[in-house]
């Protein structure tokens, strides 16, 4: 989509097959709405009173063809009492009116948005929010539908504002775009069904991107390759599938070249059956989502090469199936990670830790100035935070409040979670190094604990999704989280 700025003298006199305008709950048309009602002999107020419109975020109604406007349609947008907005209502409110503008089928819009001031959030805000909901609202997954539905027509979406824009508006619209993108990347491929994409596919899409982008270079390491680097870790959970394991290495270098860069490694279970620990049959299907963690890597690149800032960023993507055969690996069994320890593997479901400590001993030869990791490691983690925020572990309280504050500009949200020592001794095994799970109680802190022995010396965190990357029931698909947030952290450090 073309997201722009324009300046906008007479909004009545605006040609476009959709104009925008606030409306507040309670005290109606203000500012430029309140010119364009004037323009077309107040139809707008009558039709508001008429159709009991309260202005409240989260409504909006459509108007076409009004006397004295040159706009096709005219929507209003609902934006709460004056003062009261705050980030979920301004979200709400954009959200339903690009949803009006798309039902309208108008291919162009022009969105005013003053008398939107949202509560301890700056105009820059605002427009990076417009710009991600306007690419993210109009994603439809489309890959395996044989009728699909048809995409939205809208193609150019412009922000009218009455003064010339400074540069900061400007940008962060363009940068809301890019993440909208990079999490629509995200999306599409967790939706991707397991048969099509595979480790390879992954692969094939890393590649892609390089190809598309300049500041890009894609690696990938094959399972010949991961074995001479002693990564049996990672192995042993693709074991039992005919489908080889894929290790992406993908560069964003903007930086210098001697640059450290800053390190994303994500999970990629293209399948999670379980292996021999297989999982309960109901609700397999969305083990497809097992690899989300990847595909927001995968999206946060290709909205990173997008902005093009001036630092260097490394990903280290662990790509392989989990599935039960006679080659799979047992619960029992002990194998030896990349890093040299042992690991008694107590469950196969508890498979990516596995892979991801191998990913996170393989990124520190990059030397990062900090690794963060993606992962929908546990179900844990679901029941101790729901759907609304991501897991946060952190062996450095800096790296820790920097995710955090990324996660409440991007409103891509997360909470913190202990890594104390205490929980490591669940992890004691009689016959290795270190168990593979810990028990019962606290999963996701334990399989945070077990990755932390895999980053000693390193500012690392870890990202916790598996209730954040996905919906389930009628709404079921990616989320494309937590590309906002990673991508606001990484600009934060450029």
């Amino acid at each position: 989509m073309q997201l722009s700025l324009k300046t906008v003298k007479d909004p009545a006199a605006l040609r476009t097959g959709c104009l925008v305008l606030p409306v507040s709950e309670g005290a109606g048309l203000e500012g430029a709405s309140a010119l364009v009602d004037r323009a077309c002999g107040l139809r707008l107020s009558r039709l508001i009173a008429a159709e009991h419109f309260s202005g409240a975020a989260g409504r909006s109604m459509v108007a076409h063809a009004l006397p004295g406007l040159a706009a096709a349609r005219v929507v209003l947008m609902g934006v709460g009492k004056p003062g009261t907005l705050d980030a979920a209502g301004a979200r709400k409110a954009l959200s339903s009116a690009l949803g009006t503008i798309r039902s309208t089928g108008t291919t162009d819009a022009v969105v005013l948005t003053e008398g939107m001031a949202v509560k301890d959030r700056d105009g820059a805000w605002l427009l990076r929010q417009l710009g991600m909901l306007a690419e993210t609202g109009g994603y439809r997954y489309s890959r395996t539908l044989s009728k699909p539905e048809p995409a939205p027509r809208l193609a150019r979406l412009a922000v009218g504002l009455d003064t010339k824009p400074p540069r900061a508006l400007s940008v962060a619209l363009s940068e809301g775009g890019a993440i909208g993108r990079g999490m629509n990347l995200a999306r599409e491929l967790g939706n991707t069904p397991a048969n099509i994409c595979t480790p390879t596919h992954l692969a094939e899409q890393a590649r892609a991107l390089a190809r598309r982008h300049t500041r890009l270079r894609c690696r990938v390491l094959d399972e010949k390759q991961m074995l001479a680097l002693g990564m049996h870790s990672l192995l042993s959970v693709t074991a039992g599938t005919r489908e080889p394991a894929r290790l992406i290495v993908l560069e964003y270098r903007g930086g210098t070249k001697d640059e450290r860069p800053y390190a994303l490694v994500g999970k990629g279970i293209t399948f999670d059956s379980g292996g021999i620990s297989l999982k309960p049959g109901a609700g397999m299907d969305e083990m497809k989502f097992d690899m989300c963690g990847a595909a927001s890597v995968l999206g946060t690149m290709q909205a990173l090469a997008e902005t093009a800032p001036a630092m260097n960023v490394v990903a280290v993507v662990a790509a392989c199936e989990n599935m039960p055969s006679g080659s799979a690996t047992r619960p029992g069994d002990v194998v030896k990670s990349m890093a040299g320890i042992t690991i008694e593997i107590l469950n196969t479901d508890a498979e990516g830790r596995l892979i991801l400590c191998d990913a996170l001993t393989y990124v520190k030869r990059f030397k990062p100035r900090s690794i963060v990791d993606i992962a929908t490691l546990t179900g844990a983690c679901v029941v101790a935070l729901g759907k609304h925020a991501t897991g946060l572990f952190s062996n450095d309280d800096a790296l820790a409040a920097e995710l955090l504050a990324a996660g409440n500009e991007a409103h891509d949200r997360a909470w913190q979670m202990p890594v104390w020592d205490d929980y490591q001794e669940q992890l004691k095994s009689n016959f290795a190094d270190v168990a593979n799970i810990g028990g019962p109680n606290a999963g996701s802190v334990t399989a945070a604990c077990f990755l932390s022995r895999f980053t000693t010396g390193e500012k690392w965190a870890h990202l916790d999704i598996a209730g954040t990357a996905w919906e389930q029931g009628a709404a079921k698909g990616a989320t494309g989280r937590p590309v906002g947030l990673l991508l606001r952290y990484l600009l934060s450090k450029a």
